[in-house]
Protein backbone atom coordinates (compact mmCIF):
# COMPACT_ATOMS: atom_id res chain seq x y z
CA UNK A 1 0.00 0.00 0.00
CA UNK A 2 1.28 3.49 -0.81
CA UNK A 3 1.97 5.58 2.26
CA UNK A 4 1.02 8.94 0.74
CA UNK A 5 -1.03 10.29 -2.15
CA UNK A 6 1.23 10.94 -5.11
CA UNK A 7 0.89 13.91 -7.43
CA UNK A 8 1.96 13.45 -11.06
CA UNK A 9 4.73 15.57 -12.54
CA UNK A 10 2.93 18.61 -14.01
CA UNK A 11 3.51 19.87 -17.57
CA UNK A 12 6.47 22.27 -17.87
CA UNK A 13 7.91 21.17 -14.51
CA UNK A 14 10.91 23.38 -13.65
CA UNK A 15 13.27 20.70 -12.28
CA UNK A 16 15.21 19.43 -15.32
CA UNK A 17 15.65 15.98 -13.74
CA UNK A 18 11.87 15.40 -13.78
CA UNK A 19 10.69 17.59 -16.69
CA UNK A 20 10.91 14.59 -19.07
CA UNK A 21 8.49 12.57 -16.94
CA UNK A 22 5.20 14.44 -17.35
CA UNK A 23 2.38 12.63 -15.45
CA UNK A 24 4.88 10.33 -13.72
CA UNK A 25 3.98 9.58 -10.09
CA UNK A 26 7.45 8.63 -8.91
CA UNK A 27 10.24 6.15 -9.54
CA UNK A 28 10.70 2.53 -8.61
CA UNK A 29 13.72 0.29 -8.69
CA UNK A 30 15.11 -2.81 -7.07
CA UNK A 31 18.38 -3.33 -5.29
CA UNK A 32 20.21 -5.91 -3.23
CA UNK A 33 20.70 -5.35 0.48
CA UNK A 34 23.30 -7.51 2.26
CA UNK A 35 21.77 -9.72 4.98
CA UNK A 36 23.08 -12.16 7.55
CA UNK A 37 20.53 -14.99 7.79
CA UNK A 38 21.05 -18.16 9.83
CA UNK A 39 23.57 -20.54 8.24
CA UNK A 40 20.84 -22.98 7.18
CA UNK A 41 19.05 -20.21 5.20
CA UNK A 42 22.10 -18.73 3.46
CA UNK A 43 21.75 -20.78 0.23
CA UNK A 44 18.27 -19.27 -0.33
CA UNK A 45 19.70 -15.73 -0.16
CA UNK A 46 22.81 -16.29 -2.31
CA UNK A 47 22.76 -14.03 -5.39
CA UNK A 48 24.16 -14.96 -8.80
CA UNK A 49 27.36 -13.18 -7.73
CA UNK A 50 27.55 -15.42 -4.64
CA UNK A 51 26.68 -12.57 -2.26
CA UNK A 52 24.24 -13.15 0.60
CA UNK A 53 21.53 -10.53 0.03
CA UNK A 54 17.82 -9.90 -0.16
CA UNK A 55 16.09 -8.23 -3.09
CA UNK A 56 14.32 -4.96 -2.18
CA UNK A 57 11.87 -2.97 -4.32
CA UNK A 58 11.47 0.71 -3.46
CA UNK A 59 9.22 3.48 -4.77
CA UNK A 60 10.07 7.13 -4.15
CA UNK A 61 8.60 10.55 -4.90
CA UNK A 62 10.24 13.41 -6.78
CA UNK A 63 11.67 14.71 -3.51
CA UNK A 64 13.29 11.27 -2.91
CA UNK A 65 11.03 10.17 -0.06
CA UNK A 66 10.25 6.46 0.02
CA UNK A 67 6.52 5.74 -0.16
CA UNK A 68 6.65 1.98 -0.68
CA UNK A 69 9.18 -0.74 0.16
CA UNK A 70 8.96 -4.49 -0.32
CA UNK A 71 11.80 -6.65 0.95
CA UNK A 72 12.38 -10.34 1.44
CA UNK A 73 12.75 -11.72 -2.06
CA UNK A 74 15.45 -14.35 -2.14
CA UNK A 75 18.27 -14.86 -4.61
CA UNK A 76 18.31 -13.10 -7.95
CA UNK A 77 14.59 -12.81 -8.65
CA UNK A 78 14.03 -10.83 -11.82
CA UNK A 79 12.57 -7.34 -11.46
CA UNK A 80 9.40 -8.13 -13.42
CA UNK A 81 8.55 -11.11 -11.17
CA UNK A 82 8.86 -8.93 -8.06
CA UNK A 83 6.86 -6.09 -9.65
CA UNK A 84 4.13 -8.49 -10.78
CA UNK A 85 3.92 -9.93 -7.25
CA UNK A 86 3.73 -6.54 -5.56
CA UNK A 87 0.91 -5.39 -7.86
CA UNK A 88 -1.07 -8.62 -7.29
CA UNK A 89 -0.86 -8.49 -3.46
CA UNK A 90 -3.93 -7.31 -1.54
CA UNK A 91 -1.69 -4.94 0.45
CA UNK A 92 0.58 -4.24 -2.52
CA UNK A 93 1.38 -1.31 -4.74
CA UNK A 94 -1.72 0.15 -6.38
CA UNK A 95 -0.95 1.92 -9.63
CA UNK A 96 -3.77 4.05 -11.08
CA UNK A 97 -5.01 2.70 -14.41
CA UNK A 98 -3.11 4.18 -17.34
CA UNK A 99 -0.35 5.58 -15.12
CA UNK A 100 2.16 2.73 -15.46
CA UNK A 101 4.89 3.01 -18.09
CA UNK A 102 8.09 0.96 -18.26
CA UNK A 103 11.21 2.84 -19.35
CA UNK A 104 14.24 0.88 -20.41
Amino acid sequence: MLLVRLDPVPPNYQDSRWSWFQNCLGALDGTYVPVNPPTADKPRYRSRKCEIATNVLGVCTRDLKFVFILSGWERSAIDFRILQNVIERLDGLIVPHGMFHILS
